[in-house]
């Protein structure tokens, strides 16, 4: 159970905030899209890691969970369990998470993620379509083959995390924007003005969403996107003390 309040606005994704008090140690996974194994691998490495560790301690997951990898379904099947022994587990929303519930609700704002990697979360569904031809029978399809649990666990996903001075979000903050004012669009989208101006806030920003060969870790912004899907590689910021330390598989 997360030692933490949620907050929700109408209209608006869930926010989070945690105590720092609450979490010895703090884990934040960057972008996962699809790769189920690196996932698991991954989680390995970071149990392992947090042995010598006293206390409870916290997987954070970015967001991005489906689409472009292969095992989708296999990941939200595996989000839904319980985290490993030791740890509880936030999940954050990510674009490509958001784009699949637009596309399910029917939303043509949806319709981005079919040429963005969701024919390989269809597929892992089961649902096979050629090319990019996107229509009603393929989403009474997709909506079909995707369980209801998928789907809420999906929607019920909090867009922004703080505890104490670090803030996590799949793509960044609006710079200089009150983190009560950021929209579910700028933690879940922004790219270009986040990283080139920073948070503009006194905080340190975890994200994906920006993929890189290799993490980013700066005083106020840790990248942690690598790229799994092509590089096969999945990375993870373990934070420490205050003290950012990178660990990583394949």
């Amino acid at each position: 159970m997360i030692d933490g309040g949620m907050t929700a606005e109408s209209g608006r994704a869930p926010r989070l905030v945690v105590d720092p008090s609450h979490y010895s140690a703090i884990y934040a996974i960057g972008d996962v899209h699809g790769c189920l194994d690196q996932l698991v691998a991954l989680e390995t490495l970071i149990c392992e890691d947090a042995k010598p560790i006293d206390g409870r301690k916290l997987i954070v997951m970015l967001g991005d969970y489906v689409d472009r990898g292969p095992k989708s379904a296999a990941v939200l099947y595996h989000l839904n369990a319980s985290p490993p022994a030791g740890f509880d587990r936030v999940c954050l929303r990510g674009n490509h998470d958001d784009a699949l519930l637009a596309f399910l609700d029917g939303d043509p704002a949806g319709d981005w993620v079919v040429e963005h990697g969701g024919d390989a979360t269809f597929a892992s569904y089961g649902v096979e379509f050629e090319g990019l031809r996107i229509s009603h029978a393929l989403r009474e399809a997709v909506r079909v083959a995707v369980p209801s649990s998928h789907v809420e666990f999906l929607r019920t996903l909090p867009v922004l995390l703080s505890v104490g001075s670090d803030v996590f979000a799949h793509a960044g903050i609006r710079p200089g924007r009150p983190l009560g004012e950021q929209t579910d669009e700028d933690l879940m989208w922004i790219r270009r003005s986040f990283l080139d101006l920073g948070p503009g806030l006194p905080v340190r920003v975890f994200h994906g969403h920006t993929p890189t060969r290799e993490a980013h870790i700066g005083p106020d912004r840790v990248g942690l996107d690598t790229h799994c899907y092509r590089t096969g590689r999945l990375t993870a910021g373990r934070v420490l003390a205050g003290e950012v330390t990178i660990l990583s598989v394949g």
